[in-house]
């Protein structure tokens, strides 16, 4: 960090967003306000890899912060080659990845597809390091909840947390989770497509097909986990996709409720794809140090 440039750092970390490859030409955003350079993309990962390689201290992890392919993909029915030429360019990297899942990865694969593939870092086995104080801690109950905590560094915990756990994408239409995130929808937006946001203003806007939340369940895992951190004093990190700079009322939609972000207090919230978070885009590779005390 920039008030402490003499002091080696304790670790530090990448964080890259949004790649959201697909061996597409040129299109625009869904709104055809900005183009969008769906190639080009890879080229910026590979700045990003090369940055972290180059630096003076290595990157202990990479945060992959989601939207890793773009959902073209899927029409194109190249969502595993698509997944597989990004992780390959990953691989030569100099750390290991911890993913977040975001709405792009629900437009080319199941939640099931995804556990078992290897955008699901919480199943590494032996964690970030084999060193003791260190690697994988809690992970969240329930079969199909991706949210876990890992400890790169005595005193620091990490969170990756599923914003996608209650929502209509990933889900079988079939399945008890799919119609209670349509019974949700359906009471906060009265819209014919539902992919358009409410009318009215603020948080209500949220409730979309495309968007997602946190169940009951993962809050309240969350809670322990911060809970415990607060009790060790360690400096706690949430890692996940879109959420709610600061929330004003306890809501299981997406975003983290008062009561865990205001009460708990975490150090710090890396986001993607919200104008008012700590976003770090993938054009830099910016990584994060904690100095020294």
């Amino acid at each position: 960090m920039d008030d402490c440039p003499q002091q080696t750092p304790l670790f530090t970390f990448g964080v890259i967003a949004d790649i959201q490859y697909a061996d597409i030409d040129d299109g625009y955003n869904f709104a055809r306000t900005r183009r969008r350079y769906y190639r080009s993309s890879l080229k910026l990962l590979r700045n990003a890899r090369e940055s972290w390689s180059d630096s003076a201290v290595k990157p202990e992890f990479i945060l992959q912060l989601g939207d890793i392919i773009d959902g073209f993909n899927k029409g194109q029915d190249s969502s595993d080659r698509a997944l597989h030429t990004v992780l390959r360019e990953f691989s030569s990297g100099p750390a290991e990845l911890h993913h977040v899942w975001g709405n792009h990865e629900f437009y080319n694969f199941s939640r099931s597809a995804l556990l078992r593939s290897r955008l699901n870092s919480s199943s590494r086995p032996g964690g970030s390091s084999s060193s003791s104080s260190r690697g994988l801690g809690a992970q969240a109950p329930g079969s199909d909840i991706y949210a876990y905590s890992f400890r790169p560094y005595p005193g620091f915990t990490f969170v990756v947390l599923d914003a996608y756990d209650v929502s209509l994408l990933g889900r079988q239409e079939s399945s008890e989770q799919y119609s209670q995130a349509m019974d949700l929808i359906k009471q906060n937006n009265t819209n014919e497509d539902l992919n358009c946001p409410p009318v009215s203003e603020g948080l209500q806007q949220r409730f979309t097909m495309f968007n997602g939340g946190f169940s009951k369940e993962q809050l309240d895992w969350l809670d322990s986990v911060l809970s415990s951190a607060d009790d060790k004093q360690e400096r706690v990190t949430l890692a996940t996709f879109p959420c709610t700079p600061a929330p004003p009322n306890p809501c299981p939609w997406p975003g983290t409720t008062s009561s865990c972000w205001l009460l708990s207090n975490p150090t710090a919230a890396w986001c993607a794809s919200w104008p008012d978070t700590t976003t770090k885009g993938a054009t830099t590779g910016t990584q994060t140090r904690e100095c020294t005390t």
